[in-house]
């Protein structure tokens, strides 16, 4: 296991641990002793599960790939909500279409840095040849990606709306964390089997 692995593991859990108590609080949830807590426990717990998926990915290299798919999936994930909450910070919008732009423009800004950590870091793919046509392909899946989130995120806030008691701007996480759930999940598939395949 490398340092880098330690080093996104720590951050990555140390983001969830502020987050989550963040997102728990919206929905009305007594969040003083998890406030604390997460941030304690997550990193210790990521980078325990990192180096089980190590452990375990010297007999099957997709699962130590996969942890660090996540990994760099968390911490980009992070990024892409910081972005988002500025936009709706900046422009007091929740909802509806310029909801949906703000979700595809965090994406968009974040996916564009994400390539080189997923290519260099998760897949260890480090020929720079033919780095054009990968990139393409990475785009393209992508863009797939971008379209699955900024749908599944505009259906739960345009369309489901508000539910539990949350904020709009609780909800507008909530829908956006919904869409990078299951458009990681098509990244995976469509990284490892197409863009970054060996």
């Amino acid at each position: 296991m490398k340092k880098i692995d330690v080093i996104l593991a720590l951050i990555s859990g140390l983001g969830l641990g502020f987050l989550l108590p963040w997102l728990l609080k919206g929905f009305g949830i007594d969040t003083r002793v998890l406030s604390w807590l997460l941030p304690l426990l997550f990193p210790i717990l990521a980078v325990i599960s990192i180096w089980l998926c190590y452990l375990v990915g010297k007999k099957y290299l997709f699962v130590f790939q996969l942890g660090k798919f996540l990994l760099i999936g968390i911490f980009f994930a992070l990024i892409d909500l910081g972005v988002l909450d500025i936009l709706i910070k900046i422009f007091g919008i929740t909802a509806g279409t310029t909801y949906s732009i703000f979700v595809a423009t965090s994406f968009i800004i974040v996916t564009s840095v994400k390539y080189v950590g997923d290519k260099f870091w998760a897949f260890e793919k480090t020929e720079k040849e033919g780095m054009g046509g990968e990139f393409g392909r990475f785009f393209i899946i992508t863009l797939i990606s971008g379209g699955i989130q900024t749908l599944i995120a505009s259906l739960m806030v345009n369309t489901l709306g508000p539910q539990f008691g949350a904020s709009s701007l609780i909800w507008a996480n909530v829908g956006k964390i919904a869409g990078i759930f299951v458009a990681s999940a098509w990244n995976f598939i469509g990284y490892k089997f197409i863009v970054f395949k060996k």
